[in-house]
Order: C-alpha cells, then sequence, then structure tokens
C-alpha cells in the first residue's frame, strides 16, 4: 500500500476497474424512503462486476491466510465454515480501493444526506456451504463506540444469496427504538462475550413478538445488489445450509455529518485482539471521528499510501 492513488471526482487511478467510483445506476428516492421507513433497502445492480470480481479474490486471500483479527466462528470439527474479520482496508490494498473509491462513499453520502463521510471500518462475514452457525438476533449500535443517526452499513455479497445460504433478514421498523441492546458475540471462543458484558445494556426484546408485530424484511441477491441498513435496526442470519453456494458477504459500515466518539465500555474496539491490532485511539467523549483510522472519504480524497492516509485524516 505504498501507491498513492488520487481520487478526485468519483474517477481513481492507477489501477481501478472500468467503472471507479460510479454506481451501474443512480438510486432513487424511493429506494431511499424505504430506507427511511424500514431500517434497510436492498438497491440492484449498483456494484460494477469488475469490482466483484477483484474483491472475490481479495476475500479469497485472506480466507487463505488470515489474519490475527480474523475469527474461525464454527467450532472445530463441524461442517462449514463461518469466518470473520475486521478492518482488513488497513492491512490490503483491495479492500482500500472498494471502500474508497467504489461508488460506496458517494452512495452512502446520499443516503445519509451528509455533506462529508468517513470511514468507520469494514467488517468480511463468510458462511461456506454446510455452515450451521447462525448469525444471532442483533443490532449493530450497541457494539460500537458511536452516537448519532448518520451511520449506514452497506452489505455487499459476493455470490448470489438465496434463503437457503443465508440472506440476512430484518425486522421492519426496528430502527425508531432509542434502546441500545445487550450485543451478543458471533461466537462462543471470539473473546467478545466479556466483553460485550462490560456494556451493562438491557437484553433484546422478544424477537418473535417483534416479528408478530412488524414483520420480516429480507431478500435474495444477485452480485452487484447491495443492502443498506441502520445501525439500530435488528437482523439476523441464519447458517448457509447450501451444498454448494458460499456465502461471501463485505460489510462495510459509512458514517456522516453528526457522528461523535462514545467512551462508553463494553464496545468491540475493548477486544484486546482488535484492539491491538490498531494505532492508540485518542478520540474523546463527543469528538468528531478523525485520524487516519476513520479516512474521510467523500468528498473523495487521497488515501492511497500511509502518508496520504495521515493526511486525509484531518
Amino acid at each position: 500500500m505504498d501507491e498513492s492513488v488520487e481520487v478526485t471526482a468519483g474517477r481513481a487511478t492507477p489501477g481501478s476497474p472500468s467503472a471507479p467510483g460510479h454506481a451501474l445506476r443512480e438510486i432513487s428516492a424511493q429506494e431511499i424512503a424505504s430506507y427511511r421507513r424500514d431500517g434497510a433497502a436492498v438497491l440492484r445492480g449498483i456494484v460494477a462486476p469488475e469490482w466483484i470480481e477483484r474483491m472475490r479474490a481479495a476475500i479469497d486471500r485472506v480466507l487463505a491466510r488470515p489474519a490475527s483479527t480474523g475469527l474461525e466462528y464454527t467450532p472445530e470439527g463441524e461442517p462449514g465454515r463461518y469466518y470473520g474479520d475486521f478492518f482488513l482496508w488497513r492491512r490490503d490494498e483491495d479492500f482500500r480501493a472498494f471502500m474508497a473509491e467504489s461508488c460506496l462513499p458517494e452512495l452512502a453520502a446520499r443516503v445519509m444526506e451528509s455533506r462529508t463521510v468517513r470511514f468507520f471500518y469494514d467488517q468480511l462475514l463468510v458462511k461456506e456451504p454446510g455452515t450451521r452457525e447462525a448469525t444471532p438476533w442483533h443490532h449493530d449500535l450497541a457494539y460500537w463506540p458511536l452516537r448519532g443517526e448518520d451511520i449506514l452499513s452497506v452489505w455487499v455479497p459476493f455470490d448470489r444469496v438465496t434463503r437457503e445460504s443465508g440472506a440476512v433478514v430484518y425486522i421492519p421498523g426496528s430502527q425508531r427504538t432509542r434502546a441500545l441492546y445487550a450485543p451478543a458475540a458471533f461466537g462462543e471462543s471470539s473473546g467478545f462475550g466479556q466483553v460485550y458484558e462490560q456494556a451493562g445494556l438491557s437484553p433484546l426484546p422478544d424477537i418473535e413478538t417483534e416479528i408478530a408485530r412488524c414483520g420480516l424484511l429480507g431478500w435474495e441477491l444477485e452480485v452487484g445488489d447491495v443492502v443498506i441498513h441502520h445501525p439500530r435496526v435488528l437482523h439476523h442470519a441464519p447458517g448457509n445450509a447450501s451444498s454448494d453456494l458460499r456465502r461471501r458477504g463485505l460489510a462495510l459500515r459509512y458514517v456522516g455529518d453528526d457522528v461523535v466518539f462514545d467512551d462508553r465500555p463494553g464496545t468491540f474496539l475493548d477486544n484486546p485482539r482488535l484492539r491491538d491490532s490498531l494505532p492508540p485511539l485518542s478520540l474523546r467523549d463527543g469528538e468528531a471521528l478523525g485520524g487516519p483510522l476513520f479516512p474521510r472519504v467523500w468528498p473523495q480524497v487521497a488515501i492511497g499510501s500511509r502518508a496520504t492516509r495521515d493526511r486525509a485524516g484531518g
């Protein structure tokens, strides 16, 4: 990652796919309205095929050589593989390019109606065929040291996603609650369970009651589609019961104008396994995100080399 990449007006050079920085189509006002109403929405045909192929290869590199932050959620001896990892953009040029130079920063700015967008982190979530482990019901904000409304997750599939292979499902409208519910660890040996106990938050409401009241929302996806969701919407995903369909997904988290650091205990950055892989955090409670760990990505700026990442952080 020592090559500086200039990113201006949605175009990047060198080495970008043939449609860098541009969605394959415009996002409609109706799609944004659906997101605001339900807390989640599907955007069909957004990501260019060149990015899909580039990121498939990048994900498979990670799976072949997991980093210290990688987590194997499937217990040893069980079928399938549920793998997770965080902050991949900091160590892999393809992940960095995708989060900064693709259409996603501009998409996030439009959905959040933010003048500026910073990148919070990326999270890889892979369920290979035959994986039994489900992603527990949760909402994201309880895991994060953030306050604010301008937070958007973009879930990008790199395989066709069906109900059988582990499509994410949401409880529409559940983002309207102001409560934060206790986070659930995705795996027993991840080290996150002990961290989340420090949060002291209330348990989730009864999920079956919420489903009976609000229903369920979810989509089967083709490559090129993305799902956007609010940080407080309740969601989960089953295992991958398919015998032959992989489920490689990347969740990218973008933050906008009103987001500040929340120095409460029990967030995912308190896990030593993750914290020790990152530069020291110097943010104070209530301070806007900044610095090289949370770079500005819209309006687009140069963040290719370490030097330019540091300049972009200010």
